[in-house]
């Protein structure tokens, strides 16, 4: 039987209160899960067990001389020791700056400076190798603390957590924080220019978390499988300090190569993930199709149109159907399959961090997987909307967050304001002051319509293409269009002040290597009937096909899987040039 036990969030709580009565309330339960990489089994962790590693983190930071304001930084990938530090660091009244494990040398360089760092964990050696690189240019941090053994490093500041860790937990007593102090200071991973550092409040991600938690009922036997950073506010958020308040499980994904054994394994309840992973997932069960007999391809598209069918009657938006008679056949024969690969558990995945393609959530939801979709942004911590499981558009990016305010500005701009939205940036007063006003509206940057309670985003102001005609053309909506095709594994839309589209592109290789060698026509043909619904302006013409895949290591994509628009502009501006000079 599902048991609920959320612990109280009040107006003045820190996370270190509400870590503290969660021990209290669970000191046994299961808190923590992960794979041990020697043998190969998943080990758990209890509450009690995670607060005591947590004290003793805290006694280090007492023999490093740590005092209340100072910054410590996490670069790993998501571990019970991101926990043992995150949780150490708020009960000793320090403010966490996360680091993406895989982030570039440079630009870790500045975000440590930017935001005077004291001290970094770290994962192990790759990221010891990456702060060698930039040395030089960290004096400020006294200390690195390596998790996983790594080899000897010639910085004296270096040291395992092994020889770091004293024996036993600090004996003082946590420090008092008020709930409106500053907890953490995250950086944006911005597409363009240097990042911004978003200063967020306990309250303002315990009041986040509040709102999620009035939406979706979370019990203590739900696991949850994480595999989006922590660095990323919505994982952050989401799979862990929500996870925190209901006292649910926590499994770490191995990498996202392991996730199909991840799901397995784990067999989770509930997942938190960004559009790229059902992309992935509706890219190999598109590639399989293509191959397979006609009668499975059909039986498929049956299952995924009634499936939808019934999702659409019962949210109230569409008619009974002689035809869902069968649904319980096509869910065996079909449905049951995928959602098999995922655990066979789910009933509940929240979709953010960007636009979920709607033709691979009306195929998903029409197979029976739970996807609700949501909105937000890191300076709101960061959920802003999301749809419920009784009331849900996948069109739209739900509703507003009980507690967030939304209104309407200049250009249909999407205002939100309400408890979650950030203090500001870090010393960057001018920057603040050009998304949050006086009286607490921040500006999204997103243009926005409501309809019977649903948002709907229109548009990113900054991301429209103006062709050389005045025409204006979304690139987004048209690169989540053509993800469609399995062989078209990465699409860039170009365009501006052109008298055409084109597009830079990157092939799937598998897919590739199934069907041959295409040359630029041949992709540009897939790519037209992909962006057939789109107005005669926005066709694409011509097309560049890129070798190179677009990652977070060649610095292309952030740490989100998000497009850097200008890094691929400026890196294939040449490239491009040649589209425009052909005849």
């Amino acid at each position: 039987m599902s048991l609920k036990q959320m612990v109280p969030i009040e107006a003045t709580d820190s996370i270190a209160d509400c870590f503290t009565k969660r021990v209290a309330a669970s000191p046994d339960a299961v808190a923590y899960r992960d794979c041990d990489a020697r043998t190969g089994q998943w080990a758990e962790i209890t509450w009690r067990q995670v607060a005591e590693m947590a004290g003793r983190v805290r006694a280090g930071f007492e023999r490093e001389s740590l005092a209340a304001g100072d910054r410590i930084a996490i670069m790993a990938r998501n571990c019970r020791e991101w926990i043992f530090f995150d949780q150490a660091a708020h009960a000793h009244g320090l403010v966490v700056v996360p680091l993406y494990a895989d982030d570039r040398p440079e630009n870790v360089a500045y975000i440590l400076n930017d935001a005077g760092v004291r001290l970094v964990m770290v994962e192990g050696g790759d990221q010891v190798a990456k702060l060698a690189e930039v040395g030089e240019r960290i004096a400020a941090v006294q200390r690195i603390v390596c998790v996983k053994p790594a080899q000897a490093a010639s910085d004296a500041r270096v040291a395992t957590l092994e020889s770091w860790l004293p024996a036993s937990p600090a004996a003082s007593a946590r420090a008092r924080v008020d709930g409106a102090a500053l907890a953490t200071i995250v950086y944006t991973s911005g597409t363009t220019g240097r990042p911004k550092g978003v200063m967020l409040s306990h309250q303002n991600m315990l009041q986040d978390v509040k709102g999620g938690l009035a939406v979706y009922d979370i019990y203590r036997d739900d696991v949850f499988l994480s595999f989006l950073p922590l660095s990323h506010m919505l994982e952050r958020m989401a799979g862990y300090y929500l996870t925190m308040i209901a006292g649910s499980v926590v499994a770490f994904a191995r990498s996202i190569a392991q996730l199909g054994e991840d799901f397995k394994a784990v067999r989770p309840t509930i997942i938190v993930s960004v559009p790229r992973i059902f992309e992935r997932l509706h890219g190999q069960v598109q590639g399989a199709l293509e191959s397979a007999p006609p009668l499975r391809r059909r039986l498929f598209g049956l299952a995924s149109s009634v499936g939808w069918d019934v999702f659409e009657w019962r949210q109230g938006r569409g008619p009974w159907k002689p035809a869902f008679l069968a649904w319980p056949l096509l869910r065996a024969l079909v449905a049951a399959k995928l959602l098999e690969r995922l655990g066979g558990r789910l009933r509940l995945c929240i979709s953010g961090g960007a636009a979920l393609n709607p033709h691979i959530a009306h195929t998903f939801i029409g197979l029976g997987l739970p996807i609700c979709q949501g909105y937000g942004l890191t300076e709101a911590s960061p959920v802003v909307s999301v749809n419920h499981l009784d009331r849900n558009d996948p069109a739209s990016i739900g509703m507003a967050l009980p507690g967030v305010e939304v209104k309407f500005g200049e250009k249909d701009a999407l205002l939100v304001r309400g408890p979650n939205v950030m203090l500001g940036y870090w010393n960057n007063p001018e920057a603040t002051a050009k998304v949050k006003s006086a009286d607490g509206w921040l500006d999204t940057g997103d243009q926005a319509r409501m309809k019977d309670g649903f948002l709907y985003i229109t548009g990113r102001i900054k991301e429209i293409i103006v062709l050389g005609n005045g025409e204006k053309v979304p690139p987004v909506d048209m690169e989540l269009a053509a993800q469609l095709d399995p062989l078209l594994e990465q699409v860039l839309i170009v365009g501006e002040g052109r008298p055409y589209l084109s597009a830079l592109v990157v092939l799937n290789a598998k897919q590739s290597e199934k069907l041959g060698k295409m040359d630029e026509k041949a992709v540009a043909a897939r790519l037209a009937a992909q962006l057939k619904d789109f107005p005669g302006y926005a066709q694409v013409r011509r097309v560049a096909l890129i070798d190179e895949p677009w990652t977070v290591d060649n610095g292309l994509l952030t740490p989100t899987l998000k497009f850097k628009r200008a890094q691929i502009l400026e890196r294939y501006k040449d490239s491009i040039e040649e589209l425009y000079k052909r005849k």
